[in-house]
């Protein structure tokens, strides 16, 4: 996809600038595939004008963990809450949204141009949501937001996979491409009348159980759970965890570990609270040999070199 404007491409680089370590591309390029992930985590001292960072022409979804955000548009303000997910259109007319301050802020947001829906959801497809709906049937759409909606077990699980990618190397674009369709599918269409099937209730259970077995490796990084405890505490066998967790997550629950370990070091380092060692103990890797070949094999260089470089750098190997 090209700019449809004689005018530079859109970026939201210089915007998100003035708040170091806050915005982390993930895949995807607006204006070249037609979507792009990417990870926020910040605090602001101040009411941050977040709308200055949606893309023009683009259907931008939010999948909101920590802190509240507000969208306006004209006399129509949506407030998203934690644990919500809100979807915005931003067409000719910009939309004004801002992020409070005082909170931590986490939340995923991925983008999605025009063509992208035009390519994937043909004239007529049934099920699609209203503001969708009203994208696709207008020449030129006009900036609309719909009401958030509680992010449900499958989005959760999204997010998290999102941010801990099972592949590296040339596999993880792929990865994300398949991802990006999932998240489209999940986000894009009324899902209501399946919610009475009992195999989908079966499948919300075991999300759940997921979810919180996932929340709970992320809290005990430093001495980790055993797959007993895990199992008594979601409420089911260590058997069914274990595979439950892998057909839901895509890696096994060791794995997850390992990433997560990894990617909270790498927020001590970029932060410039830690130091090698300081990060390797506080994520509960003992042997700083084995910390360093896990942290060069995910990200691509040695943790003592990781801070000194640009986030374009970080962005090419996380």
């Amino acid at each position: 996809m090209t700019n449809p404007t004689n005018r530079a491409p859109f970026s939201e680089r210089e915007f998100w600038a003035a708040l170091p370590g806050a915005w982390h591309p993930l895949c995807g390029s607006f204006y070249g595939v037609g979507w792009s992930f990417e990870w926020h985590d910040f605090e602001t001292p101040q009411r941050l004008e977040w709308g200055r960072s949606f893309h023009p022409d683009g259907l931008e979804a939010c999948l909101n963990l920590l802190g509240e955000g507000t969208v306006t548009h004209k006399k129509t303000r949506q407030h998203i809450p934690p644990g919500s997910a809100a979807l915005y259109f931003r067409g000719e007319s910009p939309l004004s949204a801002w992020r409070e301050p005082g909170q931590r802020h986490q939340f995923l947001t991925a983008e999605f141009s025009m063509d992208f829906l035009r390519r994937n959801l043909p004239a007529g497809i049934g099920q699609v949501r209203p503001l969708v709906r009203r994208l696709l049937d207008a020449r030129s759409p006009a900036s609309a937001l719909e009401p958030c909606r509680p992010l449900t077990p499958r989005l959760r699980l999204l997010v998290a996979a999102l941010r801990s990618p099972p592949m590296i190397g040339a596999a993880r674009s792929l990865w994300f491409a398949a991802k990006v369709l999932e998240l489209a599918a999940e986000l894009f269409f009324d899902h209501s009348a399946e919610e009475t099937l009992f195999c989908t209730r079966q499948t919300h259970a075991a999300q759940e159980r997921t979810e919180k077995a996932a929340a709970l490796i992320r809290q005990h990084l430093e001495q980790p759970l055993t797959l007993e405890e895990l199992g008594q505490r979601v409420g089911c066998s260590p058997f069914y965890l274990s595979r439950t967790f892998t057909e839901q997550m895509g890696m096994t629950i060791s794995q997850y570990l390992r990433q997560v370990r990894l990617e909270r070091a790498a927020e001590l380092l970029r932060s410039g609270k830690c130091n090698v060692t300081e990060a390797a103990l506080s994520v509960g890797y003992s042997s700083i040999g084995h910390f360093s070949t896990a942290f060069h094999e995910t990200f691509g260089c040695c943790p003592g070199l990781y801070p000194l470089q640009t986030p374009a750098q970080r962005a090419d190997t996380e």
